[in-house]
């Protein structure tokens, strides 16, 4: 069925003109750029695109060395590591802080009778961190909750395995030691501080695990191997002539004939 544009009395039917104003301001413009940025995001996900080798080398980064991978993603490892290290220090000094404004908050622990075994041992710490506290501007009772703080942090430390918390568990003993030896009366100071190491040597038993003296041997197998060979260059002198031709000889004794 063919169409005709033509009236019924021949002449051309006139075309209606598309209703502009019905279109928002600037609507072509819009779909053209979202257009082109459609056609630009499809673009760069193909292979040799610029989306498309970025991912390429983030996949291949988790098999390379450091210096085979893409430096853009060294920066941006080393931005965000040095990101987490601000925020890091930052909230440890904020922790830090608050624990340290608490503990000076702490009212003055009662210095007991000393009486017992463990009295005998907590009561010259109690005096010495009293005696030292009067010349501070801390509390007693302050010096006494970090201390405790100290030892229990360390012991737990230790027994995870660490090695700061290992060298912070023998500072805490000889400290605990030295207050006792120096607080205790002087007819016990002796009993006080020998006391006092056993009960540290019982608590080091969890506080010091895993912990060796031996020396740890890594053996490693060589990286080179060495094969011995000995090489000589020798010269294979020339075969002798065959057969009765001595003419060119000069030193040769030609047989007697008959």
């Amino acid at each position: 069925m063919f169409s005709n544009d033509r009236q019924m009395n021949g002449q051309p039917r006139q075309r209606s003109a598309p209703d502009t104003a019905q279109l928002p301001p600037g609507g072509n413009r819009k779909q053209r750029f979202t257009r082109r940025l459609r056609t630009a995001w499809r673009e760069s996900w193909e292979e040799g695109g610029f989306l498309y080798q970025r991912w390429e080398e983030i996949f291949q980064a988790r098999n390379a060395s450091w210096h085979e991978i893409a430096p853009w993603i060294k920066a941006a490892g080393l931005l965000a590591g040095i990101s987490f290290l601000v925020i890091a220090v930052d909230t440890a000094g904020d922790i830090t802080g608050g624990v340290l404004k608490g503990l000076s908050d702490v009212p003055a622990s009662g210095i007991g009778d000393g009486a017992g075994l463990w009295g005998t041992v907590d009561h010259p710490i109690r005096v010495f961190l009293a005696e030292q506290a009067a010349h501070l501007a801390v509390a007693p009772g302050a010096l006494y909750a970090f201390w405790q703080l100290t030892g229990l942090l360390s012991l737990v430390g230790g027994f995870l395995g660490n090695a700061g918390a290992h060298i912070t568990w023998a500072l805490f003993g000889c400290s605990g030691l030295a207050m006792v030896w120096s607080a205790s009366p002087t007819g016990g100071r002796a009993v006080a501080t020998g006391l006092a190491a056993f009960m540290w040597a019982l608590a080091s038993i969890v506080a010091l695990r895993g912990l060796t003296l031996r020396p740890i041997v890594h053996n490693h197998p060589p990286q080179w191997q060495f094969n011995p060979a000995i090489h000589l260059d020798a010269a294979i002198p020339a075969p002798t002539p065959t057969g009765d031709d001595f003419g060119d000889a000069p030193d040769t004794i030609r047989p007697l004939q008959r």
